[in-house]
This record gives C-alpha cells, structure tokens and sequence, in this order.
C-alpha cells in the first residue's frame, strides 16, 4: 500500500531507560497503517480521539500539528495499552488539526500509524448584548458574530433549572413559547463543523406580564362596562377607547380593579377597545387583542305600512326612518299583536303570513351589538278579504253548467275563473254569488273565484276539479308480443283517467284497468279469435260505455308430439299433431353443419341432405296470418357415423399385422376385420389404429370396417384387399466352400430371397432367383462372427424385415476358411 510521503518526526522516551530520549525520523511510506481515527467530541480548546487498538501495541502517542503546519506538531499526548479513547487539550478555537495516532511496542518501535483532520470548535462567545421582551411569551435577543461559526445556540434556564436550547443563524433572534412574566438565565454557543464553544457568560432576563382577556357591554345608549379576569403579579390595568374611524385616543384609564364603566359615549357608535397590566417593578405588559362594542341605538318611529305578497304569500310592510349617523347597519325588530315578527337591517320589513280580514297592531324597535332601543309607537292595519268557500258545479243541460259559492262579508264584486284542460280561459265579474258557461264532453275544469274590497284581492280560495264524460279512445292498435300476449296501444283521450279494456272469445272473458294509454293482455288462448273493447273512465263522471269493438286473432298453437322416422342415412321424417284451424308449419334442424328446413300445411315433412357422423336439433313451428307461434319442444337426431377416408394395413411380423385409420366424424369405436379363405382377424377399439394377430403369411385378405358413435350408430365402411407378405423360409443354414467360399441354404421356394451376412468388418449379400434355396457368398473374411439372415422379396422388390436372424463364426484354417460354427438365432429388433 502505498501512502503519502509525509515526514513525522517522533519523540520517543523508552520506558525502560529515563535517562534521556532519542529522536527518531520515520517515513509513513515504512510503516502499515491500519489505526482508523475518528471523532468523538470536539470543543473549541479540546478534542475527544477513538482509535482502533493494535495487537502488540504497549502504548499509543497521539501528535498535534495544524493542518498548515504539519511540520510543527504543538502537542503529544501518551495513552496506556488499553486506551481507545483519549482527550486532547490545549487548542486554539477555529483551528484545522491533524491529529496522528501511532501505536508503540514495548521498545517504543512504531507498529501502525492512523491520522485524522479535523477543526476545533469556535472561540467562546461574549455575553448576549441585548435581551428585550417582545410580548409575553418572547424574548428578541442580539449579540455578536464570530469568524468561523456556521450557527448559535441560545441556552435558556429557568427557575425550576429546566434547560432549553434554540439554534439561530443570525442576531438578532426571536426565542419564543416562553412563559410569562418568568426570569430566565441566558447564555450563547458558536458551533461549527467541529463542534461547538464552550457557553458565554449568562444573562437574566425577565418575561412582561400576558395581556388581560376584556370583554364588553354596553348598559345605556352612552355608556360601555368594560370587564377582564385578574392578571397574576399584575398591580395595575391601563384601558384605552377609540372611536371606530378615528385616529386618536379619546379616552384612557386606569384602574387597580377589573372592571371600569366609560360614560358620556354617542349612541349607536362603535368603539374599539384595548389594555394591559402593570407589574410591581413598573414595566408595562403585553397588550391584548383589540375589542369592540357598540353602544345602544335611538328609538326608531314608523313611517308606513302596506301590503304587499312576496312568493304567492301575503304580508304588511312596514317601513321607518333609518337613522343615517350610523355607519353599522342596525338590526330592525318589527312585532305585530297576532305573534308575528320580523327581522332587517335595513329601512322595511314585511310581517308574513297574514291571513284575510285580520286586524294588526304594529311596532318596531332597533337593536345592535349593545342591546335593543325602546320600542315606536303603535300603528293598527287591517287586511284583504277572505276568498269564497263551497265551490259547486251543476250540469244543467248538456253542455251547460253553472258554478255556484258561498257569500263573503265585505266584499264589493267577485271574479269566477273557469280554465279548461286544452288551455281555454274564461272568467266573469259579478256582484252575486254564481256564474254559468259553456261544458263539453271530455274535458277537465279548474275553477275558482275571488272577491274584492278596498284593501285588494282576496288570495286565491279553493279550486274545484270537474271532469265530463272522457271520449272513446281514438288510434286503437292491437299487436301480438307474444304467442299469448296482446298489446293493445291508443292516444289519450279527452278526460279518461282510467282505461278498462275488456277481451273475449267463445269460452273466456279477460280484462285490464290502467292509467297508461297501453295494455298487455295475457294467457290468452292459441289460434282463438278475441273481441277487444276500450272503456275510458274518470272518478268524478264514471265510464263511457259506447265506444266500439276490434276483432284480433292470436297466434297459432305449438305443435305437439314430434316423432322423428329414418328414410336413409341421409334423409328423417318429421311428423306431429295437427291442433291448429289453418297455419304452415316450417321444420327446422340445426346443428354444427348448419341447418336444414322444410316448409308444409300438413303435419309432417321431410329432411334432406344431411351429412353422416352430426348431431341437429330437431323442431317445428307454425304460422299463420295472426303471426308466429311458439316452436315445438325440441328432438335430437343423430346420423350415422362417417368411414374413415384413409386405411392402411402394415405387417409387423409373419403372423402379426397393424392396421391404421384416419379420424372420421362422429365415429367413437372402431371394429375392423381382416377375412380370408384361410381364417379372419377381427378388433374391437377407440384408437385409430390395431394390432391384429393370426395372420397367414403369403393370403389374400378383405379388409372391412365398422364405425360405432356414441349412442350404438353405426356405419359400414369396405376397403381395397390386403395380401400378406411371403412366408420367412426355414431351415437357414451356412456351409464353408472352397476359396474362401460361403453357401447359404434354406427350405422355400416360388419367391425370391435375398440373403444377407453382415460382419464386424465386412457386410455381404446375395439375391436367390425364384425357386432357388440356396446363394453362394465369395470371398468371406474368417475369423469374425456373421448376422445370416435370409427373407423374401415383396413384388416391389424390398426385402421382408421380419425375418429371424442367425448367428454363425467363421473361423481361419491358414489363409482358407475354418470351421463354421452355428450360435444361435435370435428375432429381427
């Protein structure tokens, strides 16, 4: 490791010898540095070290050099083996240090060295300057700033030795949540990175007095109590009022007691109002929020009243002479003898509701935030008329009616208003208590009338409701929404609240009452004709029973007990019951190949065309010139399954062959046959495929197939013949010849075989003519062992791979061949 080239020069005092020291140059480049240093504490004139200790180490010496001045160490400080932590003193404030650490061994020989830089704290502070109380609860102290301090701390103590400390980062600083009227000892640090100074020389200070909590009234139109709880320590109150708007104090006291009346105020005035306390040694305390209260108001006098009606409701208005020398609104208090009241600042107020013919007697006070001025003197005002009562109407003659009430006292005229339902208007003036005019069927009245006197108008009395006989719906319309449901749909007719519609046939009678110009009538009977009636009816006039019947056909019946007949694999017949008077039946037979139809008006049909190995869903609906019934319950149909497209017969040995089919459509199990002259071999599976035993080599077989489906459909399925391949001959064997000669002979005969010797080094074959049982192999390599195998050709020409093969060894006899030996046989891998 590498390490500055900084030159230390160490005392060394052996302990073994006091009898003087040697000085010793050392190269920190020498030495191994493994003694990390860090800071514990700092003060602006003492440092706290920690060093790691060192085995081996007897004692450790610490040096001190300005970090400026490495050269020139102004201290040395010695700590036991045991020490990791020790204190160094004598410093200068504000000062950057190297402090270096070395780890002695017994002969004073430096084993490890460690330094660290770090800087002292600032010098200790002067006194605060200044200490003012800014309120109650803080203190705005100033004081001096030091070279080389990033922050201050000011240390509060107060009599009960509670300790706190706040850090400002200028003068002057506010120190606040004190309590009040509290002597505190004040002191002041500087602190830097290093740490901070030791605490400057205290100075006490005392918190002022909290301000007194006032509150107000005002007892007259002049005068004002003011009132505040005690202030501890307080000896003293000093209060000052001024008049809201003016600038200048119009009036101060003192007092020793906690309460104070200001006489000779204006009335209605608003005065603003504030104090504080006096403590013993004379200083002013903080001063309270400010407050204000308004002195009581002049008696108002009323200068009108009327009536007026506000949101369609009566009441009397009542108007007075505001007093314009006050700049706060006032709250205006009117009250009337019959319990009615109102509120206003400013100059009206309206007393409501009032009824009709009502005598009142009014009067009006004001008040404001000090209390309520005397009340006016009274002023009597009476009301409009009552509006006419019992309302009636009588039909006279057709289309003549006369409407009629009961007499109102004090009432000069009345006015009759007669509104019909399409917006027509009428009215008539007169000084009796009836009026007459034109009624015609179908249409709703609303009529009332009001009477007139000198003060005005009645309010609006009672409205009468009378309604004619309603008109026979116009726009009749009669639907089928469903197979049992009619939908009857009308325009509104004059007057009718209520609609009865009535259907029947030959066996049953059906209704429905409803508000709405629409009705649904259910559970009616299929392929039934209905009469239809609407009747419009209202509560007041009853029903009219003369409007005209509509005649309407429901749908026609569901076809019933759906049979389904097989034609032929491709064709069914669909046949049901015939419960309908006249209606064309559609047969419908869905299914994932689609879908096929067949139309008739008879009661069966047939469905072509389908394809094998699909499942439909089978049924029928009918039709007729009432609409579309409901279709028949369904039937599942299922048609055969389908053949195979590809079958393919491979023969695994002389007796065993695989038979392999592709997927057809609907089929689940398969059962295939091979039959010939000689015998047949049948299986029974779900696979595509089937391994089938019992087969004679060299036969010609039929190939046949069954496909089942799930639900025992089947569908027979022919294929091209199979021919099973030649017989494996018998009787293999392998006879050494001359110059080096193998001859391979065989019982068979009518195919032609080809043999087969493959050695470890060499392979051979030879190809028999057709009637031959033997082949000659030249040129044979001895001394090896021989795979023999001899198998037919097929007519393609390839050779029959089932075959057993044979083993044999060939020895050597000089350079001829030896001795041929049989090893055995064994089956074709």
């Amino acid at each position: 490791m590498k390490w500055p080239a900084i030159f230390v020069l160490l005392s060394i005092c052996s302990q073994a010898a006091a009898q003087g020291c040697k000085k010793v140059g050392y190269y920190k480049d020498a030495l191994p540095s493994d003694i990390e240093v860090s800071v514990y504490s700092a003060t602006s004139k003492s440092v706290i070290l920690r060093w790691t200790r060192i085995y081996g180490a007897s004692s450790y010496k610490v040096i001190t050099a300005p970090q400026n001045s490495p050269g020139n160490p102004v201290g040395y400080a010695l700590f036991g083996p045991h020490r990791v932590m020790g204190t160094i003193n004598s410093l200068s404030p504000n000062i950057m240090y190297t402090f270096t650490v070395a780890a002695l061994d017994n002969a004073q020989e430096i084993l490890n060295i460690g330094t660290i830089d770090y800087s002292s704290a600032p010098e200790v502070m002067d006194p605060l300057r200044t200490v003012k109380s800014k309120d109650s609860k803080t203190f705005i102290v100033s004081f001096s700033l030091k070279t080389g301090a990033t922050s201050y701390i000011i240390r509060l103590q107060n009599p009960n030795r509670f300790i706190r400390e706040n850090i400002v980062s200028s003068s002057p600083a506010e120190i606040e949540s004190l309590d009040p009227y509290t002597e505190y000892s004040l002191s002041i640090i500087s602190m830097n990175s290093g740490g901070q100074s030791q605490p400057s020389s205290s100075v006490t200070a005392k918190t002022v007095l909290p301000p007194p909590q006032l509150s107000a009234s005002s007892p007259s139109n002049n005068s004002i109590t003011v009132s505040w709880a005690p202030v501890a320590n307080a000896v003293q109150y000093s209060l000052s009022l001024y008049k809201f708007a003016w600038n200048t104090t119009i009036i101060t006291h003192n007092t020793s007691n906690t309460n104070c009346i200001v006489s000779g105020l204006d009335m209605g005035s608003v005065y603003v109002i504030k104090g504080f306390a006096w403590d013993l040694e004379g200083r002013q305390g903080e001063d309270s929020l400010y407050i204000d209260q308004m002195t009581r108001p002049a008696m108002p006098s009323i200068a009108n009243v009327s009536m007026v009606m506000n949101n369609g409701s009566a009441g009397i208005s009542v108007s007075w002479e505001r007093d314009e020398g006050v700049f706060r609104s006032l709250q205006y208090h009117v009250m009337s003898d019959q319990n009615l009241t109102c509120n206003s600042t400013s100059s009206s107020c309206t007393l409501s509701p009032v009824g009709c013919g009502e005598v009142h007697t009014v009067r009006v006070s004001t008040s404001d935030e000090a209390g309520p001025s005397d009340p006016s003197g009274p002023m009597v005002f009476i009301t409009f008329p009552c509006p006419p009562q019992s309302l009636a109407v009588v039909e006279s003659t057709e289309g003549s009616c006369t409407l009629t009430w009961d007499t109102v006292t004090h009432v000069n005229s009345y006015i009759a208003f007669i509104k019909r339902g399409d917006g027509a208007e009428e009215s008539c003036n007169t000084t009796s208590r009836s009026c007459t005019y034109n009624c015609t069927c179908g249409h709703t009245y609303l009529m009332s009338v009001m009477a007139f006197n000198e003060a005005g108008s009645s309010p609006e009395g009672q409205v009468l409701n009378y309604t004619t006989l309603p008109c026979c719906p116009e726009g009749v319309s009669i639907s089928a929404v469903s197979t049992d449901t009619f939908e009857i749909t009308w325009t509104v007719s004059r007057g009718a609240e209520l609609y009865q519609t009535r259907a029947a046939d030959s066996s049953e009678v059906i209704l429905c009452n409803d508000t709405a110009p629409v009705c649904a009538l259910s559970d009616l009977s299929c392929d039934s004709s209905y009469s239809v009636v609407l009747t419009p009816c209202n509560d007041i006039s009853g029903c009219n029973r003369a409007c005209k019947a509509h005649t309407q056909i429901t749908a026609p019946c569901m076809p019933m007990n759906l049979m389904l007949t097989q034609r032929n694999s491709s064709c069914f017949s669909v046949s049901w019951t015939p419960n309908n008077r006249l209606a064309n039946y559609t047969v419908t037979a869905s299914g994932d190949d689609g879908t096929r139809t067949c139309n008739t008006d008879g009661n069966s049909c047939d469905i072509t065309d389908l394809p094998c190995g699909s499942n439909f869903e089978v049924s029928v609906i009918a039709t007729s010139p009432a609409g579309l019934g409901l279709p028949s319950y369904s039937e599942l149909l299922e048609t055969g399954p389908c053949c195979p497209v590809d079958q393919v017969v491979d023969q695994v040995t002389q007796a065993m062959s695989n038979v392999s089919w592709s997927p057809a459509k609907g089929a689940h199990t398969f059962i295939t046959s091979l039959t010939s002259t000689r015998g047949h071999a049948r299986c029974h599976t779900m696979d595509s495929h089937c391994l089938m035993g019992c087969i004679t080599c060299g036969t010609n077989y039929t190939v046949t197939m069954e496909a089942i489906s799930h639900s025992g459909h089947r569908s027979n399925c022919s294929y091209e013949g199979f021919s099973s391949s030649a017989c494996c001959p018998s009787g293999v064997r392998l006879y050494g010849m001359a110059h080096s000669s193998l001859r391979v002979h065989w019982r068979g005969a009518g195919h032609s075989y080809v043999t087969e010797l493959v050695g470890s080094r060499n392979n051979y074959t030879c190809t028999a003519s057709p009637g031959e049982s033997s082949c000659d192999v030249p040129n044979i390599q001895c001394g090896d062992v021989y795979t023999v195998v001899v198998a037919p050709l097929t007519p393609e020409g390839s050779k029959v791979l089932f075959c057993a093969q044979r083993i044999y060894s060939v020895s050597c006899a000089g350079s001829n061949l030896g001795t041929v030996i049989y090893r055995g046989k064994r089956s074709v891998d």
